[in-house]
């Protein structure tokens, strides 16, 4: 048979309250035991009954367990100590960080043309302005860049000439830009009689 769940609240039947407690008093000490001896822990455990009658365990001296519990709180409220006036002035900073970031997203959604409904005239003229600055700059790197380009091919066109003069020179060829008259037996009208000299003896 499944056990139900236990309800946690408070048993209001005094013999109940008092069986429960002691079995559950001797549960958690054998469970205290259990972990310190399986995990070498060290394990301290105090209750009080609602009489106020002391049931401990220990797994080494309860003194020294407190007194190194109580050096552990010491040292942690001491660096507590230390690190909160350090942190006052880093949230700050993270706060002042997070408003310009948004400020930021907020303008770059405008500049996209996004949420410009709560913009005034001016906001919008300031929008323009801003736009217009902005894509000067582009076309006047844009215009750097495609001098900077011809510029790189108009070198490898030099390099690319001197090569070919060597080469001509090389293989002793040479071009003439000028051109040569040719003079050829072509004539126009009917031929003419041609008479052959037989030579005297």
């Amino acid at each position: 048979m499944v056990r139900g769940k236990t309800q946690m609240k408070r048993i209001e039947n005094d013999t109940s309250r008092q069986v429960t407690f002691s079995k559950r008093r001797n549960g958690l000490l054998k469970k205290a035991f259990e972990l310190s001896v399986l995990c070498d822990a060290e394990v301290a455990l105090i209750i009080f009954s609602p009489r106020g009658k002391l049931y401990e365990f220990s797994s080494a001296s309860m003194n020294k367990t407190i007194e190194q519990y109580q050096r552990r709180v010491k040292e942690v409220g001491i660096i507590t100590k230390l690190v909160q006036p350090n942190m006052e002035p880093m949230k700050e900073e993270t706060l002042g960080m997070a408003k310009k970031a948004e400020i930021l997203e907020v303008s770059k959604r405008k500049l996209l043309g996004d949420g410009l409904e709560s913009c005034s005239n001016d906001e919008l003229q300031q929008l323009e302005n801003q736009l217009e600055r902005s894509l000067s700059k582009i076309r006047a790197r844009k215009g750097q860049l495609y001098k900077e380009r011809i510029e790189k091919l108009k070198e490898v066109e030099r390099i690319l000439l001197e090569q070919n003069a060597k080469l001509q020179k090389k293989s002793g060829l040479q071009l003439y830009e000028e051109t040569m008259d040719v003079e050829t037996g072509l004539f126009i009208g009917p031929p003419e009689r041609r008479v052959t000299k037989i030579p005297k003896n």
